[in-house]
């Protein structure tokens, strides 16, 4: 897995490095400019100019500088990543080529490693300067300010930023492109759009997050000494998946039967609406579930049947049997908003006692009646397993708050709802976040614009579902399921575009998944 890291968890793990473990900030600060100079020396190989024609790759960059005349603008800011860029500013200079270093703002307010590399800096062929000199620059470093932004960006920082828009060049920004937040991926007002960002120690959260991700170019998480042993007990508190499918999946026993794998109740599909549950149980037998009964009206039956003969069919009038039967619950898929599905979603809070996921119209029921959302809470408090897969507009209801409220922080939002129910919760977004009431909570990277199209979160109620009836819990089911959701998507989208793609497709290519790792 990956591990995000905010602004004050990042600081925490260097100030561990620096006091505890005791690696100078200096030596961090040079192991930085290192990996920093490595991202330039790679970009000038890969683009060697109109003259190279392809030759002398294994000329130093110095050597390249000289043919083509590269310049490099560094734009330094009065902290240690302004420090970060000096130190390139002199690693490059070392390699011959020609280095502008423009720093911004109050010297007397320089942290003192700034001090200590510039007045190194001085003593190298670099032009220091208030304001860039040209209009056209090989590279532009940005280095101002690193992951401590946390307000607007304003006076000589803003015109700064403003006056280096105008300017032509690759832009690389150390640690984070200046005037994005490190925790949320909100932009100050102005911000570099980085085609590149080389991040130190651990990947920023809001170099992943919307929009701050759209800002960062392409991102490399550069290790300069701070590492999992800086943590000191104090893990990140947010993750993301990378593994390859295979890790990830559940055990599955040779000698197994269809009621080894576990078995799914799906209360879904209202009249008109067979769709979402075709959907939702077709992705809970293709993530391996054994057994998927289907929970809906009578006259859903033919379609259900023509449509997925494997799936187990019953109507609303049986659904107590339905609840000792399974292993795994899963209701809100097309469901209506009629009492019949009210009075379903009573039952199952009532009578259930299986691990319980609830999406779409049952999440609607529930934003609209306080009694079956403290019946909720009571049962998420006593123990019950129970997953929430709400998208942003949900989650609105849910809470009593506006989506543009919500997505400044999404996960806190998710934080919040999940402790008050006491529930995991699976804020659907861009990027869905997966949370419950402490502990780390989950970010999904996987998946395409794509996927949204009808039917998607119908199918990964479905792959939620089915992993937590093969046994894992609602967090690592919600986590996981996300993840491999987004995978499906993206195989799907390759395959068939993202203008084109629909979530039959994304079911498809479930299928497709363990063989592709």
């Amino acid at each position: 897995m990956r591990y995000l890291v905010t602004a004050a968890e990042m600081k925490r793990y260097d100030a561990n490095t620096t006091g505890k473990i005791g690696i100078p900030a200096l030596v961090l600060m040079e192991r930085a400019a290192l990996a920093a100079k490595e991202a330039v020396e790679e970009y000038l190989k890969a683009f060697p100019g109109p003259d190279r024609q392809g030759k002398g790759r294994h000329q130093t960059l110095g050597q390249m500088s000289a043919t083509v005349g590269r310049t490099v603008l560094v734009m330094a800011g009065m902290g240690n990543n302004g420090g970060d860029g000096l130190a390139l500013a002199r690693l490059l200079a070392e390699e011959g080529i020609h280095v502008e270093v423009w720093c911004v703002g109050d010297p007397h307010k320089a942290t003192s490693e700034w001090r200590i590399q510039r007045d190194i800096l001085e003593k190298y062929p670099v032009d220091f300067s208030t304001s860039p000199r040209r209009l056209e620059y090989t590279i532009i470093i940005d280095a101002l300010f690193g992951v401590g932004l946390s307000r607007p960006v304003t006076g000589i920082f803003l015109e700064a930023l403003q006056q280096c828009a105008g300017l032509s060049g690759y832009r690389i920004a150390l640690d984070l492109p200046s005037g994005v937040d490190s925790d949320t991926g909100r932009i100050w007002g102005e911000a570099m759009r980085a085609d590149m960002t080389v991040t130190f120690g651990f990947c920023k959260r809001g170099l992943v997050l919307y929009p701050g991700c759209e800002w960062a170019g392409k991102v490399i998480v550069a290790g300069i000494g701070i590492s999992e042993g800086s943590f000191l007990g104090e893990i990140p508190k947010l993750f993301a998946y990378d593994e390859e499918v295979y890790q990830l999946l559940p055990e599955r026993s040779r000698s197994g039967n269809k009621g080894t794998f576990g078995r799914v109740l799906l209360v879904a599909g209202s009249r008109n609406m067979a769709g979402a549950a075709c959907l939702a149980a077709r992705s809970a037998y293709r993530m391996g579930a054994g057994l998927v009964k289907v929970v809906t009206c009578e006259e859903n039956r033919l379609i259900l049947q023509t449509a997925l003969p494997e799936a187990l069919f019953c109507t609303y009038s049986e659904l107590d049997r339905g609840l000792e039967w399974t292993d795994v619950i899963a209701i809100g898929p097309g469901l209506g908003m009629n009492e019949e599905a009210h009075f379903c979603l009573e039952q199952v809070l009532a009578e259930g006692r299986k691990p319980l996921v609830v999406d779409a119209d049952g999440l609607n029921l529930l934003a609209r009646d306080i009694r079956l959302q403290e019946k909720l809470a009571d049962q998420g408090r006593s123990g019950r397993d129970v997953v929430l897969t709400p998208h942003v507009g949900e989650l609105s209801r849910l809470m009593g708050k506006p989506v543009a409220q919500l997505k400044e922080d999404l996960a806190a939002s998710c934080r919040e709802l999940a402790g008050r129910w006491h529930v995991t919760v699976v804020a659907k977004d861009a990027r869905t976040v997966i949370g419950r009431g402490e502990g780390p909570m989950c970010v999904n990277l996987s998946g395409n614009c794509g996927m949204a199209t009808g039917g998607s979160g119908d199918v990964l109620t479905g792959i939620i579902a089915g992993l937590m009836a093969q046994g894992m819990d609602g967090f690592q089911g919600a986590s996981v399921g996300a993840y491999l959701h987004g995978l499906a998507g993206d195989r799907a989208s390759a395959r068939k575009g993202e203008y084109a793609c629909m979530a039959g497709d994304v079911v498809e290519s479930l299928g497709e998944l363990r063989d592709e790792s």
